[in-house]
């Protein structure tokens, strides 16, 4: 599929475009573009790599003409740019509106410009019910998303699904390695509520679901990777051990915008979602703007359906949840006897 082909990844700098970008490169793939606005973190990427297949491309997917830019002859993209951390995009939401909004706009014209084949668009269990604003922003990505494909329908030159991921652990920001830096320093593991709940996927899962997003997506189609859930204070108590750290664990408060629990796909796309195995597909709803459907028609069976969220899925005891984050490179590294 991917034989002598160009991928674009959008974003390519984060966890996210590293975790692709690394799977990707020894396959037969004739070139894969890095795209971001970050130079530093392409110059590191550049000279760690040192791969020619890699090219590398400056840019803001804000800014348009940037974008285009990087379009010419590509013929898949994986748009993973987005502003994520939560507390920034609750205090800045009009940013997370500009990149994660307007930005997948521009990807998504300037895809649709070039005859790009495939496009996969990186999405978030936050945007299922949003309650903060960069859950709210990733729901308005995917609806500009699924409005693009709807328009474009299934025999159209380029195809559009999104992937709704939950917790990647380790990823960028994420509360694994900040743990892991707080035990190291001999502090205390700040916890925000030992209660919550968090999917636990590796990048490595998180890249599996791109891959079948692009082989099997038709327009409009969301996939969501089934996995299972830990609480916080399994999650930390795990860690603990793992490290034979000493260090305490301190309950702090939630933070800005957080949920007690994430939830992956809502009632009403369970209502409608196929089960493949490991993935949910949820279709695009291509109803027309006929508002009499609205207030005539009804779904009874949604009723009678629940959420696919983190309280109700698979949980991890302790021992499941350290088999799971001996999987990480971050945990096998430090794990590693080192030799004197």
């Amino acid at each position: 599929m991917f034989k002598n082909k160009i991928l674009l990844i959008t974003g390519g700098t984060g966890s996210f475009g590293n975790a692709v970008l690394k799977r990707f490169l020894n396959t037969d793939i004739k070139e894969i573009r890095i795209f971001s606005r970050d130079e530093k973190k392409q110059d590191d990427m550049r000279h760690a790599l040192q791969n020619p297949k890699v090219k590398f491309y400056i840019g803001d997917v804000r800014d348009r003409r940037s974008v285009d830019g990087a379009m010419n002859g590509v013929d898949y993209i994986f748009h993973a740019a987005a502003l994520k951390q939560v507390p920034s995009c609750e205090f800045f939401p009009i940013q997370a509106v500009r990149t994660n909004v307007f930005g997948t706009e521009n990807v998504l014209d300037s895809a649709i410009q070039h005859g790009v084949k495939n496009v996969v668009v990186l999405s978030t269990d936050k945007a299922a019910y949003p309650i903060n604003a960069m859950g709210i922003s990733k729901a308005m990505m995917e609806k500009v998303a699924i409005a693009k494909a709807r328009q474009l329908k299934d025999n159209a030159l380029t195809t559009i699904c999104c992937t709704r991921y939950g917790n990647v652990m380790a990823s960028r920001g994420s509360v694994i390695p900040l743990w892991v830096e707080q035990m190291k320093a001999g502090k205390d593991i700040t916890i925000t509520d030992p209660n919550m709940t968090r999917f636990m996927m590796t990048l490595d899962d998180a890249v599996d679901l791109v891959l079948y997003a692009f082989k099997n997506g038709k327009n409009g189609d969301l996939f969501v990777q089934k996995a299972p859930a830990a609480t916080l204070d399994v999650l930390a108590k795990s860690l603990v051990e793992l490290y034979n750290s000493e260090s305490q664990i301190r309950i702090i408060g939630t933070r800005h915008g957080e949920k007690l629990y994430e939830t992956l796909v809502t009632r009403e796309e369970m209502a409608k979602a196929e089960n493949m195995g490991n993935y949910f597909r949820i279709p695009a709803d291509n109803r027309d703007l006929n508002y009499d459907k609205y207030f005539i028609e009804g779904q009874e069976e949604i009723a009678e359906i629940d959420d696919y969220h983190s309280h109700n899925t698979t949980r991890l005891d302790n021992n499941g949840m350290k088999e799971l984050l001996m999987k990480l490179d971050m945990v096998k590294e430090d794990k590693k006897p080192h030799s004197k």
